[in-house]
């Protein structure tokens, strides 16, 4: 069995959401003063690689601690859009390239390669996003979950949030955004586990997110 981790690891100079405060780890207890260690963490709930819930942009919306389990463990397949450059535009047109694994998967991750940019200001814009199209065949098709290795499933800036909207309105899809390590992975289906932060009225979470094969 082989494990892959699609997560970025936390830290104070990590890339967040324009307008979001970066994450504060401090150290709150040490082993030379009270025998132990302990760290405070101060973030919101879509620092790093995490899952945005309904309730994010809906009032009524599902929070993720409302979810079974079950909604975060699946089988998965990326989707390699690396050829798009610059505002790229990810559309049926790749999905198609490998339609029968895609109907199959519970997940979709869409690899646009823009992770090698984490860390630099290259990754707030730019990145390709999918369109209305493929938006709607993730909810069609019933899939658990839809993933990027971008900052967002919207362009920044975007005032309308299409594309949540979408998928996050029917209630039954989550979106895990700031993946990485997609191209470690091939063109088969794989399990992925996706778990998030357990907490009340979770409208996202930080994830740890692990792809597994077998």
């Amino acid at each position: 069995m082989k494990v892959f981790d699609l997560t970025h690891t936390i830290s104070e100079n990590m890339p967040v959401y324009p307008g979001t405060e970066t994450p504060k780890l401090t150290t709150a207890r040490t082993i030379r003063e009270n025998g132990f260690n302990e760290t405070l963490l101060h973030m919101y709930s879509h620092t790093g690689t995490h899952i945005d819930a309904p309730a994010h942009l809906f009032e009524t919306g599902a929070a993720l601690e409302s979810f079974d389990g079950t909604q975060f463990v699946g089988t998965a397949i990326v989707i390699d859009c690396s050829e798009l450059g610059k505002d790229g535009c990810i559309d049926m047109s790749f999905i198609e390239r490998n339609r029968a694994l895609a109907d199959k998967a519970e997940f979709l991750l869409f690899r646009t390669g823009w992770d090698e940019y984490w860390g630099n200001m290259a990754y707030y814009s730019g990145f390709p996003c999918i369109t209305g199209e493929v938006a709607d065949y993730i909810v069609a098709t019933g899939k658990k979950g839809v993933g990027l290795d971008t900052i967002s499933i919207d362009p920044i800036g975007s005032a309308s949030l299409e594309n949540h909207r979408r998928i996050l309105g029917q209630g039954t899809v989550v979106i895990i955004e700031n993946l990485c390590n997609l191209d470690k992975l091939g063109g088969g289906l794989f399990g992925l586990i996706a778990a998030p932060l357990k907490f009340i009225n979770a409208d996202g979470a930080p994830a740890r997110v692990f792809a597994v094969e077998v």
